[in-house]
């Protein structure tokens, strides 16, 4: 049960780092915010599947800019994540778009929209 609290710690650890990376890098497109929704690193610590969420309009064009400029950044954001968190491997990062928090907005929207119909 130690390594699941351990390994929750080291995802929330890498999750703040690499939003705090990602912020100096200029990926806003089109009043579009990008964060990380979650990390989840694998137990050996050598790799780690980063989701980003990108809210606001955008197309799925600037989704694939985003990724695609997270993906040219990666061995940078890799290098300074080795220089400032001790880990005994510095995780392969792996950048998925998390569509959640857009969907759950959408949801929300409707129902939204269903009760202003109602009343």
């Amino acid at each position: 049960m130690k390594n699941y609290k351990r390994l929750d710690r080291i995802n929330e650890l890498l999750k703040r780092e690499i939003a705090d990376l990602i912020e100096r890098f200029d990926l806003r497109i089109e009043n579009c915010l990008v964060t990380v929704s979650n990390v989840e690193t694998s137990p050996d610590l050598r790799h780690a599947k980063v989701f980003i969420s990108i809210l606001g309009k955008t197309l799925e064009s600037h989704k694939e800019k985003i990724i695609h400029n997270l993906e040219r950044h990666r061995h940078h954001l890799q290098a300074k994540i080795a220089k400032d968190i001790i880990l005994k491997y510095t995780p392969v990062l792996e950048f998925i778009i998390d569509d959640s928090i857009a969907k759950g907005d959408r949801v929300l929207s409707i129902i939204s929209d269903i009760e202003k119909g109602g009343t």
